[in-house]
């Protein structure tokens, strides 16, 4: 697989969103996507994803580890820069009356974290739940439970991240509006982690701010398990898999506990 350069990948997705907007036949429009610029002719079939979002049926057949595997695969790709062009114009098309999603993930609200690109997946493949500092609460858990006993997700993952201000906050126990009560649910991963660290328990200590974040993983997805007993029996069941991994800033690399 190909390397594409960033102007690559905005010019073919602009060539792609004009020859969707137009009013041709399919059929024509197929032909016109074709025709690329003369920079993209040197791309492999491969380098094009043009398969649909997953039916229903096809996500039935999945196992969670299997979708585990996928997302595995899709971040190796992501961290070695090995990406593909997605046909969006298709896929927002596909997935326009029905969504079977085949993994979701809680992840820290923070930008610099592309959770879909960081698994390498695009629209209609992953839930996706945002809240600074991943942590878990009864809307949080609803969302959870919606993507796996009703539209039949296999895979939970609450995704952290180094660097997380709201961890950082945490451990300095910032006192602000509405942010008080958040972060207090992260509080106890500040407690737990400094029982064993040895070293200077600040925020100003990145390895302290690591541990806690390690530990604040651990300790969401014991509260999806104690506080969601539908998802708690799926996962007994082994309808579903719930894990935790980290993801590194600058590596790109997410690693899995």
């Amino acid at each position: 697989m190909r390397k594409i350069n960033a102007i690559g990948l905005l010019l073919l997705s602009s060539l792609a969103f004009f020859s969707s907007c137009n009013n041709q036949p399919p059929k024509e429009q197929a032909q016109v996507a074709k025709t690329v610029p003369a920079e993209f002719e040197e791309l492999e079939s491969d380098d094009i994803l043009t398969s649909s979002v997953l039916t229903a049926e096809e996500q039935a057949k999945l196992t969670p580890q299997q979708v585990l595997d996928s997302l595995i695969q899709g971040n190796k790709d992501f961290s070695e820069d090995n990406l593909t062009v997605r046909n969006n114009s298709q896929r927002v098309r596909d997935a326009a009356l029905g969504q079977y999603p085949k993994a979701v993930v809680l992840s820290c609200l923070d930008s610099r974290v592309p959770v879909e690109d960081v698994f390498h997946r695009g629209i209609g493949d992953v839930f996706v739940a945002r809240v600074a500092g991943n942590i878990v609460n009864e809307d949080i858990l609803g969302s959870l439970e919606y993507a796996c006993k009703v539209s039949g997700s296999k895979l939970i993952v609450v995704l952290g991240h180094d660097y997380c201000g709201a961890v950082k906050s945490a451990i300095d126990d910032v006192k602000l509006g509405n942010i008080t009560p958040l972060l207090a649910k992260i509080r106890p991963a500040v407690a737990s982690a400094g029982k064993s660290f040895e070293g200077e328990k600040t925020s100003k200590n990145p390895a302290f701010v690591e541990a806690v974040c390690d530990e604040n993983v651990i300790l969401a997805i014991a509260e999806i398990r104690k506080k969601s007993p539908i998802l708690k029996e799926m996962e007994e069941k082994g309808e579903i898999k719930i894990v935790g991994g980290v993801y590194d800033m600058e590596t790109g690399k997410v690693t899995f506990m």
